[in-house]
């Protein structure tokens, strides 16, 4: 990849969408009877600009068959999708339909309630602007993703939380990846910040997202684009920053088993630095009146979920309780955490989802800044 930049320009590491997309196209090329190149021009969208992106091998396997192959480099930083493989297979399709069909290979996340493929919307788009003009009027593109390690580093995230099983889900809602735990993404989230501040029109709202789900989740349930920034895991620097630029209305939007942190103190929420979920569900339990048997088993759950959805089976009362406590609690432990920063008062909300991507319970702040917002659309 290297000789495709200048040797003066920063590393610039890009999101499975882009590598996928990749090797799609050059399975197309392959299928269309093009020389194979060790790059294909994508147009990334998001940022716009065509940029070249290395594939590793694309040949055709047969009549009317082909495959392209990538391999994934996330730039610096912590991302377990470095060195992912990326098999696309193309073929033409007969008969009448859409132009393109997805069929979720080896290795590819599905939602577990429909057995569709799990794509971001950009990784959708992504395909359409680099795919479409290629394929000739009257034909049809069928697509096999796969990835052939998918399934194992998959266990390593929390798809599983969101209803997606099987392998990876191919999210991403920009080329480039922002990597959580990266310093430098903390720099580039203020320098966002900063941006949207000084921005004619800005009102003193803002909606801290954690997480890419909760970046695709979020305008779907009506909160304005405009509003939404990835905070990552900074959380804490991010809400001092924001409280001192002049944020007056902050709402955090993002999955329970990661904002539950908050609640404990814990404000920057990469689990390589920092967990205690488990500590911290069974701490806020025991205060709603929880003991014995109960403390136990939401102590030994897997996830913070599934303790949330067994004590929810067991007891519905403590669990709602039990959910609008923890709300609470980020809310106040959040301005605690800015008033021992000498950071301006903010009134600052939590919204909690879960793996059903449904809003499950909001902090009393939280509630009211969630009916605010939506408002404004």
């Amino acid at each position: 990849m290297d000789s495709l930049r200048p040797p003066s320009a920063p590393q610039r590491g890009f999101t499975l969408p882009v590598w996928l997309t990749a090797a799609a196209r050059a399975a197309l090329g392959a299928l269309q009877g093009e020389p194979f190149n060790t790059a294909v021009p994508l147009e990334l969208l998001q940022p716009q600009g065509v940029v070249p992106i290395p594939v590793r091998a694309a040949a055709r396997l047969g009549e009317g068959l082909a495959l392209g192959e990538s391999c994934c480099d996330p730039g610096e930083g912590l991302d377990l999708t470095r060195g992912l493989v990326v098999w696309v297979l193309a073929r033409w399709l007969p008969g009448d339909g859409p132009w393109l069909w997805l069929e979720p290979g080896e290795g590819v996340g599905v939602h577990e309630a429909s057995g569709e493929a799990c794509l971001s919307a950009y990784a959708q788009r992504l395909l359409e602007a680099n795919l479409r003009p290629l394929v000739p009027a009257g034909r049809r593109l069928g697509l096999t993703l796969v990835l052939p390690d998918g399934r194992r580093l998959a266990e390593r995230t929390s798809n599983a939380a969101f209803g997606v099983v099987d392998g990876l889900a191919l999210i991403g809602t920009q080329a480039e990846v922002q990597a959580g735990a990266d310093p430098d993404q903390l720099a580039r989230t203020l320098a966002e910040l900063a941006g949207r501040v000084a921005a004619p029109g800005f009102d003193g709202d803002l909606v801290l997202v954690i997480g890419e789900n909760g970046l695709d989740l979020a305008p779907r349930l009506g909160l304005p684009p405009q509003l939404l920034l990835k905070a990552g895991n900074w959380l804490g620097p991010v809400l001092v920053a924001a409280a001192e630029a002049g944020v007056e209305r902050l709402l955090l939007f993002g999955y329970q088993g990661k904002l539950i942190k908050l609640a404990g103190g814990i404000f920057h929420t990469h689990h390589h630095l920092a967990d205690g979920r488990a500590e911290v569900l069974t701490a806020l339990a025991a205060l709603e009146g929880a003991s014995g048997s109960t403390l136990e088993a939401l102590h030994g759950a897997a996830t913070v979920e599934a303790a949330l959805a067994g004590l929810e089976q067991a007891d519905p009362e403590l669990a709602a309780r039990l959910r609008a406590r923890i709300a609470a609690a980020i809310e106040s432990r959040c301005q605690a955490y800015l008033a021992s920063h000498g950071a301006p008062a903010v009134a600052v909300g939590a919204a909690l989802f879960d793996r059903g991507r449904q809003v499950r319970v909001c902090g009393p702040a939280g509630a009211e800044l969630m009916e605010r917002f939506r408002g404004a659309t």
